[in-house]
């Protein structure tokens, strides 16, 4: 059986805009004729890169960033999105340097995951960073973060901290766990 090509797209428009979101109602037909409207974030077209920063001495780095979505302070790893004209590797690198001061010589691609694919479109390229050297840059964020290092022989016991509850740094940190051999850790 040949793949499914998905619905057609009979109209999108925007139902809800905010400073940060548009939300998108696209009206599908299926190849059954069964007609559905569904909802979801308008593309912005921008994707973005997290890291699992590993230093020589065998720490994970960690930074420690309030989350409006769960109105508290989450633990996860560095992160940002992708400015135009920037290749993943190079908005990796900037990223690490203006959350945690560091810069990284080795960047290993782990995936490409999407956070919710019904709902966003956006990809997000997570990367192990290796042979680290200091360097920071300014970057966005209202107050400085926290930067938490976690010995990476304790990282299964990271899995099951309560601040650290992000599915996507979860998911960084068990693709990075099973590529150990690989990374030389």
């Amino acid at each position: 059986m040949p793949p499914n090509k998905g619905p057609k797209i009979l109209a999108k428009n925007v139902v809800a805009k905010s400073k940060l979101f548009s939300i998108e109602a696209l009206d599908l037909q299926f190849s059954n004729g069964e007609k559905r409207t569904y909802e979801r974030m308008k593309p912005s077209g921008r994707n973005a890169v997290m890291m699992v920063p590993i230093t020589e001495q065998g720490d994970i780095l960690l930074v420690r960033e309030y989350a409006a979505g769960t109105e508290r302070y989450e633990l996860g790893f560095p992160k940002g999105l992708i400015d135009p004209g920037e290749a993943p590797h190079e908005a990796a690198v900037r990223e690490l340097k203006e959350e945690i001061g560091f810069g990284a010589e080795t960047l290993t691609p782990l995936k490409e995951v999407v956070l919710a694919p019904s709902y966003f479109s956006s990809r997000m390229t997570l990367f192990v960073a290796q042979h680290l050297y200091s360097e920071r840059l300014i970057g966005d964020e209202p107050e400085p973060l926290e930067v938490v290092r976690w010995p990476l022989a304790q990282a299964d016991e990271l899995l099951t901290h309560l601040d650290f509850s992000e599915a996507r740094s979860i998911t960084a940190l068990l693709l990075m766990l099973k590529m150990r051999p690989e990374l030389g850790l």
